[in-house]
């Protein structure tokens, strides 16, 4: 009887471990389970995006506000369009918004952070947000700092 007692528990104890790393896998995705809330898509013109990823998060304050929706390129003007889905209705963000390509810690993933303006005129379904900044590349700095070093 105590044999299976303990044949029981350690069952127990690996399917709650499997459940855990389920649930984990599932949040560091940024899958969502529920059910598909109210949003509207603006797009950003970057310079450069590298590392950024459809589902990266948008932020604003540290606060996740919407994902990366699709990452396209203009090859007329050499630009990437970012098409950004905003989690809410229209008119949560100002029409000044400025955004910025950001990377989660020293080795994290690469997010977009928007930043308020003080404009009363509010973006709509597929406006366009004009101040952004693009990645900041190590390597063209590090090519930049040596290139500014032999002169």
């Amino acid at each position: 009887m105590r044999m299976r007692t303990v044949e029981i528990s350690v069952g127990a104890f690996v399917l709650a471990g499997i459940l855990a790393l389920v649930f984990l896998a599932v949040q560091v995705s940024g899958v969502s389970l529920r059910e598909s809330e109210e949003s509207y898509t603006v797009t950003a013109r970057f310079d450069d995006v590298s590392g950024l990823r459809v589902r990266s998060k948008v932020s604003m304050a540290g606060v996740t506000i919407g994902r990366v929706r699709d990452i396209a390129v203009d090859t007329e003007w050499g630009d990437a369009i970012v098409y950004l889905e905003i989690f809410g209705a229209p008119g949560s963000l100002t029409a000044d918004t400025s955004a910025q390509v950001l990377t989660e810690g020293i080795l994290g993933a690469r997010y977009i952070s928007l930043a308020p303006g003080a404009d009363e005129e509010m973006l709509d379904e597929g406006d366009e947000i004009t101040e952004t900044q693009g990645a900041l590349v190590l390597e063209n700095l590090i090519g930049e700092f040596l290139t500014n070093l032999g002169d």
